[in-house]
């Protein structure tokens, strides 16, 4: 049985055996092991039932220990790290060869970032090794943003969730690679596009790949809730073809709530896309839970993080 607890000295014992626990991040929790323990990570996929080309991301707590991680660093990564970390950044560089092909699905390239979390960060430091942590919840599911979504997901699989309390960004990372040294966008993510061209120029966008992704986020379907899920440009007009129907809206806001559907999502009320998209999959978990025939999310602002928020959407809709 999962316990939820702050205790930072247990979750170091638990890891120092080789076993996995449920970590807090500014973006979502993370299922974390040891990166140089094959035990700690062929649990990790096997209980997210994650598959093995699906590389995992290596978290750090500072600057300093990424020589351990990468073999080189390029300008345009130093920039965006001196920018961004600790923070909402993955970036995809060159390995070092004592880095096990376990966490990076084979590549001669692995994910890194340093989270932004204290406790987290006080975690890292108290270790001798770095973490290897996707998100904690079941391959494909929606991401967990707090304890008790982790715990929900897997109370008879792992023994520790260290509470960290809400997710402040409530989606995960941003993450950048670098193809002929040039920056290429893997994932959209807490950080918006325009934030890291402001940093480093014009990114090359590639972030679909459903054979071999060069990072996680990469396939198509996933943060998915159970129930059938659709993404559309006007909620009200959509669910007028289905009035027999139980359904839950989720969208921004436009001032106005008189949709006739079962629960309403309103992300929020301001319009304000960081505020949007901290609530975003706490919001599918609610709906998700609620028994209904569908849940209808409507599309955001294309603009800053309201394009991260419908690429979830995105990837967690069903439509045919």
């Amino acid at each position: 049985m999962a316990i939820i607890s702050k205790d930072i000295s247990k979750a170091i014992e638990i890891l120092n055996n080789e076993d996995i626990i449920a970590i807090p991040t500014e973006t979502v929790y993370g299922l974390a092991g040891n990166i140089y323990s094959e035990k700690a990570i062929r649990k990790i996929f096997q209980v997210k039932q994650r598959p093995l080309f699906n590389p995992l991301i290596v978290h750090i707590h500072s600057i300093e220990k990424i020589d351990e991680i990468v073999s080189e660093l390029p300008e345009q990564a130093k920039r965006l790290a001196e920018a961004f970390w600790p923070g909402a950044l993955t970036l995809v560089l060159k390995k070092n060869p004592n880095i096990p092909d376990l966490i990076t699905a084979g590549k001669d390239t692995v994910a890194v970032r340093i989270p932004n979390h204290p406790t987290t960060l006080s975690l890292l430091q108290k270790l001798s090794f770095p973490l290897a942590a996707p998100s904690a919840n079941p391959f494909g599911s929606i991401s967990p943003t707090n304890s008790t979504h982790v715990a929900n997901y897997f109370s008879n699989t792992i023994s520790m969730v260290l509470e960290g309390g809400a997710c402040e960004n409530g989606i995960e990372s941003t993450i950048i690679g670098f193809e002929n040294n040039e920056a290429v966008l893997y994932r959209l993510g807490s950080i918006s596009i325009e934030e890291i061209e402001n940093v480093i120029g014009l990114l090359k966008v590639k972030n679909k790949q459903e054979i071999a992704p060069n990072a996680p986020g990469m396939l198509a379907r996933h943060y998915a809730p159970k129930t059938r899920t659709y993404l559309v440009k006007n909620a009200e007009k959509f669910i007028k073809n289905y009035s027999n129907k139980k359904i839950g809206v989720l969208r921004c806001s436009n001032g106005t709530s008189s949709l006739n559907c079962m629960h309403l999502e309103e992300l929020s009320k301001k319009m304000d896309l960081k505020e949007a998209a901290s609530n975003l999959y706490a919001a599918l978990h609610r709906l998700d839970n609620l028994n209904l025939d569908m849940i209808v999310a409507e599309l955001f602002p294309n603009t800053g993080l309201g394009k991260s928020i419908n690429d979830r959407l995105e990837r967690a809709t069903k439509n045919e």
